[in-house]
């Protein structure tokens, strides 16, 4: 018999087309899909379970279908639908609990791999160059999606220390961009004018959706070696872009300001549309973030096929030039203007990084 792989979060984008694609491997005889909400998207040939991992029923699911691999894709900093930010939360850590405590159980599970972000490293103005895998962050991050990651890992850990037997395998992802995703970065970089903070020009890492489709599939595979692909690996394109050469890219102005960026951006962009931009949002684009990704070729054996500067291009190209309808756009501007304002009387020096 061939492998039985468990998907959880496939109502997404990422996580239907993840579906799809691992149903071509030859070694996988069945795919069991898991989510709370049927996806709008196809799923192929796999079987469809609606069930939400927050509850002791994904334990039966999994022991039911007798899946060997367990790939948790139902890690993420947005909600889906009208979901709020608690609902993430929940399910970010809450649900990655009751699933590993489901693993536990099954003795038919071998490999587990988990999508975690490179946000775990935090951004800080100290900060080395290029983190590593074992680099620890100079400070954790307090909030929002990143430290429901950091939270993630730490069960992961103690998982991994129970259950020995299993092949664990973490991902971290720097900032997925593509046609389709939908992220908090990729919702920024949609505003009519990008507000930044004033004196800096950070460094970031894209990873194209192509490439974290192709990746997840290889560290789904069983292990040639028993210490291939497991283990923790950074997953970036190669190269950085400026926030500055973002913006130019897609044609979006900027607005320099000069408000503490952790209390008032994140209201800012609030005000703007979008839905969790939190302060270690604000902090990416303070101070940016390096990754190494040695490991991801040399033990992975994975080599992206789109570098940070293409993932962007693909990206800006599915956007195009539009920007928001006029009064929309006045609307922000009016917002950034008003912002902009009150700074004067309220100035904050910030050294370049």
């Amino acid at each position: 018999m061939g492998r039985v792989v468990l998907v959880t979060g496939v109502a997404r984008q990422l996580g239907g087309r993840f579906v799809r694609r691992i149903q071509r491997d030859p070694e996988v005889d069945r795919v069991i899909a898991v989510d709370a909400v049927p996806p709008e998207h196809h799923l192929g040939g796999a079987d469809f379970v609606q069930t939400d991992i927050r509850q002791p029923s994904i334990a039966r699911v999994l022991a039911e279908s007798g899946a060997d691999t367990v790939v948790h894709l139902d890690v993420t900093g947005t909600a889906l639908g009208g979901g709020s930010r608690a609902t993430v939360k929940e399910t970010n850590v809450i649900g990655t609990m009751q699933l590993l405590g489901a693993c536990q159980k099954s003795p038919a599970v071998r490999r587990l791999v988990v999508k975690s972000s490179t946000n775990v490293y935090g951004s800080a103005p100290r900060d080395p160059a290029v983190f590593t895998e074992t680099t620890p962050p100079k400070s954790l991050p307090s909030g929002g999606f990143a430290k429901d990651a950091v939270e993630v890992e730490g069960y992961v850990r103690g998982f991994a220390r129970r259950r020995p037997d299993v092949a664990v395998c973490v991902l971290r992802f720097a900032n997925i961009l593509g046609p389709t995703v939908e992220t908090p970065l990729a919702s920024y970089f949609s505003l009519p004018v990008l507000p930044t903070v004033f004196g800096y020009d950070p460094r970031l890492q894209f990873v194209h959706e192509d490439d974290v489709i192709e990746v997840l599939r290889i560290a789904s595979h069983e292990p040639r070696r028993s210490t291939l692909n497991s283990g923790t690996f950074n997953i970036a394109g190669d190269g950085v872009l400026l926030l500055s050469q973002c913006s130019r890219r897609l044609g979006r102005p900027t607005v320099p300001l000069l408000l503490p960026a952790v209390t008032w951006a994140g209201s800012l962009v609030r005000t703007l549309g979008m839905t969790d931009f939190s302060p270690e949002q604000i902090r990416l684009l303070t101070h940016g973030r390096v990754v190494d990704t040695g490991q991801m070729r040399e033990t992975l054996g994975f080599t992206p096929r789109y570098t940070t500067a293409e993932t962007f291009a693909d990206f800006a190209h599915a956007l195009g030039p539009g920007l928001l309808p006029p009064q929309t756009l006045a609307g922000a501007v009016d917002r950034v203007a008003e912002l902009s304002a009150r700074a004067v009387g309220h100035p904050q020096t910030h050294s370049a990084n």
